[in-house]
């Protein structure tokens, strides 16, 4: 440690240097001469420690600073000592901007640090590719130029951030963002975009899933409603009424029922399985029993069902959902080709894969609705579905269980020339004919 000099001490050794030169310079008769000679002497040296130490501070090749002397060692040492406490404070502040770089880059949203003026300070890398945003091109920039959207500009000039606002992305419009704007620091704004298609998207399903089954429950109700309020206990209505209001009742109700059934089976199915309960299932067999309730759903369409099964084609898994895949797909054929189509049912092994088809050539399906045909109660064409007596679950009950089976639905489709809907099981699902078999025969 280097010794701290105050006055006091300053002072003394000021003393020190001038009283020996005092003292020659009235021995040899002249004090002032080299009182004189002595204060320049000093001052040369001190001019000299002054161009040590602008050398260094300018042209420093270390960090380190020179060997210093005198009272100039104590300002060597504490020039020395306060860069080292900035160097330290600067390596402080880097790493914590780092940190806060990191934690933005980690964050799965879009962040944006604007001036008060609009003009973009800094941005993360998701920023970049959901705004299309270019950096450092873009640093500086206005960002309400660069979303050229009056809605966004309106937004942000207004001032007025309690509320967030949604937009369809330029690059996307399938795709929905959500900006939020909060002060930051005295004179900035952040901004957080955030992609919610997937939320609306489950939003708008749910909104649909209650619209359709309040529609579904509320059209069999009406019914069996409107025929209790004919009847009066004094005053029966005639036979030939009653046997037909009996039976439509009795439909309605059934129909009340298998929705009910269904909706119980889709929660179920939706629940957690475990793999290893996994059995092998004999889907020949299975696939027999359905054959056979085809051609008894088929009798009024008439059409050419054509089974090419492979009766060595095992797999594991569940057979009353396998069985509800397999069905869902073959009976929606037949309720929805024209009558006297085609359908083509196919259960072969492709490329180590056990592959599952429905091939018929019926109206087709647009690509616009392809994707939303697994949704609950989604229809194509909801006049057409009701004369069929479907409910709108047996394609979403399929996709459940494909997914719990590691299977994914696939559909394809050509309006005019008809439909296929297909999926496949891994190699490792596949088992040997050797295998206990489990199958279900229930309706």
């Amino acid at each position: 440690m280097y010794r701290v000099i105050n006055k006091r001490t300053l002072v003394k050794r000021l003393f020190i240097y001038f009283i020996p030169l005092l003292l020659i310079g009235l021995l040899v008769g002249a004090p002032f001469l080299l009182l004189f000679l002595g204060s320049f002497s000093l001052l040369i040296w001190h001019y000299y420690q002054l161009y040590r130490l602008s050398d260094w501070l300018l042209n420093q090749q270390s960090f380190n600073p020179p060997e210093g002397e005198g009272a100039w060692e104590q300002v060597f040492e504490g020039i020395y000592q306060l860069q080292h406490r900035n160097r330290k404070k600067r390596n402080e502040l880097s790493a914590l901007i780092h940190r806060f770089r990191d934690g933005a880059e980690a964050i799965p949203d879009a962040v944006i640090v604007l001036q008060n003026d609009l003009t973009i300070y800094w941005c993360n890398q998701l920023a970049l590719k959901v705004l299309g945003l270019q950096w450092p091109t873009d640093q500086g920039q206005r960002l309400d130029n660069l979303i050229r959207e009056p809605k966004f500009a309106k937004y942000m000039h207004r001032g007025q951030f309690t509320e967030p606002l949604e937009l369809e992305s330029g690059h996307n419009i399938e795709q929905i963002l959500e900006f939020r704007v909060m002060p930051y620091a005295s004179t900035q704004l952040m901004v957080v975009v955030r992609d919610v298609t997937r939320l609306k998207q489950l939003e708008q399903m749910r909104k649909d899933f209650v619209a359709n089954v309040s529609h579904e429950l509320r059209t069999p109700l009406t019914v069996v409603t409107g025929y209790l309020e004919m009847m009066d206990s004094d005053m029966m209505p005639p036979p030939a009424m009653w046997n037909k209001a009996q039976n439509t009742m009795l439909e309605q109700c059934k129909r009340m029922d298998s929705l009910v059934t269904q909706l119980l089976s889709l929660s179920r199915i939706e629940g957690a399985r475990k793999q290893n309960n996994d059995k092998a299932v004999n889907v020949p067999l299975l696939l027999n029993y359905i054959q056979t309730e085809a051609n008894s759903i088929n009798q009024q369409k008439k059409h050419q069902l054509i089974f090419n099964i492979d009766t060595s084609l095992d797999i594991s898994g569940s057979a009353d959902e396998l069985r509800s895949a397999f069905s869902n797909l073959v009976f929606n054929a037949i309720h929805y080709t024209k009558p006297g189509g085609k359908i083509t049912i196919c259960w072969q092994r492709q490329n180590d894969r056990a592959c599952f088809s429905v091939t018929d050539n019926g109206d087709g399906i647009a690509p616009e609705h392809i994707n939303r045909l697994t949704e609950r109660f989604y229809r194509v064409d909801k006049a057409r579905s009701r004369t069929t007596g479907g409910s709108g679950l047996g394609l979403a009950i399929t996709k459940h269980v494909l997914t719990r089976h590691n299977s994914q639905l696939k559909i394809s489709s050509v309006l005019g020339q008809g439909s296929c809907f297909s999926f496949d099981f891994s190699s490792n699902k596949i088992v040997p004919m050797s295998s206990t078999v489990q199958t279900s025969g229930k309706s």
